[in-house]
Parts: structure tokens; sequence; C-alpha cells
């Protein structure tokens, strides 16, 4: 029987490589983060999508292919020492006082010949850099976006956030929201958190009838 319990259970996030789901959306940057199309202009490159959208996912995927690390932009401190293969998430969140750290970081793994990967959730002409010179060699970096979820990837996206928080959600009910919610990831997050507090709290089945009062009511975007 689907879940029972009357407390909340932490969602465990699966990020492996089999749990990416590949779609038109997200395929240029699947493509180009893992190689397909061979190595990176200049040995860098931009991951760029919205918040959810699937980048950290994809970066954890890069990470076991390449064997590379990982680091958030917040934590570049200057003692910082990068390998030949490196990934600095959510760059527009880069502090002022890391900037001239990512700057020899870049220029450390370029002279080695080895692969830089940068997340942001906008272009590098966007990022609030001041560094003239790490500025500039951020703009001249290549960019590969994802984009909004087409219907494929909306409907596998549901599905893991539903898996994810260990909930048996019918595949009629992902079908039922997938033409009712505002297509983004964002969105699907937060139509499976609002059907499961409310399952919760009303000790309900998680469905459709339950999906259409929570919509009609207001409570979740469409």
């Amino acid at each position: 029987m689907a879940r029972q319990l009357t407390f909340e259970l932490p969602a465990r996030v699966r990020q492996g490589p089999a749990d990416f789901f590949v779609s038109d959306s997200n395929r240029a940057a699947y493509v180009m983060v893992t190689g397909a199309e061979g190595p990176w202009p200049d040995g860098k490159l931009a991951l760029v999508g919205p918040p959810g959208s699937g980048k950290s996912h994809l970066v954890r995927v890069w990470q076991e292919q390449s064997g590379g690390a990982v680091v958030a932009a917040e934590d570049l401190g200057d003692d910082f020492r990068p390998g030949a293969a490196l990934a600095v998430e959510n760059v527009q969140r880069l502090p002022r006082r890391a900037e001239e750290t990512l700057f020899h970081v870049h220029n450390a793994i370029r002279a080695r010949g080895g692969r830089l990967l940068l997340t942001a959730d906008r272009p590098p002409s966007a990022w609030p850099i001041l560094l003239p010179d790490l500025a500039s060699r951020m703009q001249a970096t290549n960019v590969v976006r994802i984009v909004d979820p087409d219907d494929a990837l909306l409907s596998a996206l549901l599905a893991k956030l539903f898996y994810d928080r260990q909930i048996a959600a019918p595949p009629s009910l992902i079908r039922w929201l997938v033409p009712r919610i505002e297509r983004s990831h964002a969105a699907a997050a937060g139509i499976v958190d609002r059907l499961d507090r409310a399952a919760l709290a009303s000790g309900e089945r998680i469905g459709t009838g339950l999906a259409r009062r929570l919509l009609d009511n207001g409570d979740a975007a469409a």
C-alpha cells in the first residue's frame, strides 16, 4: 500500500548516471558535458539552466565519468588547489573575495590541459564578476543550456520526484499533471511537495482526485 505515515520523511535524491533522463530539453547539454562531441573549446564549458533543472545531477554524471572534483563557488578559498578536472557550481554566487582564486584556478587548469566545468542560472555575460581579467575569460567560455522540460522530461522528472520521496504515484497521475502544470522544474517540484504535504495532512492517497482539488484551489502553478 502507498505511504501511510503521518510524519514527513526526507527525500532520498538519487543522482547517479542511470537516474539522469535525457530528452530534447537537455540532450545538447548532456552530449557536451559528457564529451560525446569531443573536447570542450579551450578546455572549459558553462552549463546554464534554471534552478532545479538538473545541472547538479549532470555534474555528478560528469564527475563519475571524469574523476574530477566538484566545489561550490562560495567555497573557493585562497588556498584552493585544483586538479586536472574541476566543476565549480553556481558561479553566479561567486563571492568577490574568491574572484582572484577562480582566475588562478582557470589559468592553472588551462595550463595543464585540463577541464573546467562551470554551472550557473544565467550565462557568463550576466555573472556579477568585477575582476576584469576573470570576467573576460568567463565570457569567452562556451555555453550549453538546459531549457524548460518537454513532455517526456517533465513526466520523467515528476516520476523521479515522487520516487525520491518514496511515493508510489500512479502513471495516470503523472499523465494528468503534465499538461496542467507550468512547464518548469520548479513547478514540478512544487506540485510534488504540495501533494505530499496534503496527503500527509489528510491521510488521503496521492492520486488525480487530490491533485485536481489542489489545482482547482490555486495551490499549484498551472
